[in-house]
């Protein structure tokens, strides 16, 4: 049997923004209000309270990124809370949580979750037509990996 994960019609997103790029997704959110609407919206603090406040739309807040934010996103990814991540990072600069941004990329990668980390990735996301139906992802075969060996 293969294994999958569904996402359902009302997706539950997860919005985040390093500070350079957080402009551009509010923007980005303003723009695309009447789809973001019809989704559970999730944000890492900042993020999410910027975009609640330019947008009156709903966004359940978790820590600032540097806090545990992207941690908490990463977390909901494995307990399936969270199906698609909108993250718009700042490739030319360094962040004090590097690692946790590796981890939440890796972890949305791992689960095989739809991620847009640019705004061009998140135009063509957000206007599929698959944003608007029930989707079941498949997942890769972890199988080996979990049985393996460890040495003592």
């Amino acid at each position: 049997m293969e294994n999958t994960r569904k996402l359902h019609v009302r997706k539950r997103i997860a919005l985040v923004a390093h500070d350079n790029k957080k402009h551009e997704l509010i923007e980005w959110a303003e723009y695309n209000k009447g789809v973001l609407a019809q989704h559970d919206l999730y944000g890492t603090g900042t993020t999410g309270a910027m975009i609640e406040n330019a947008t009156g739309l709903k966004v359940q807040k978790l820590m600032s990124g540097p806090m545990g934010g992207d941690l908490q996103i990463g977390a909901m990814i494995a307990e399936e809370k969270i199906g698609v991540v909108i993250f718009f990072w700042d490739p030319m600069e360094a962040q004090p949580h590097d690692p946790d941004i590796k981890a939440l990329l890796r972890v949305s990668v791992v689960w095989n979750i739809p991620m847009a980390c640019d705004r061009s990735t998140a135009d063509f996301l957000i206007t599929s037509p698959l944003m608007y139906e029930e989707y079941e992802a498949k997942m890769t075969d972890y199988s080996k990996y979990m049985a393996r060996k460890i040495p003592v």
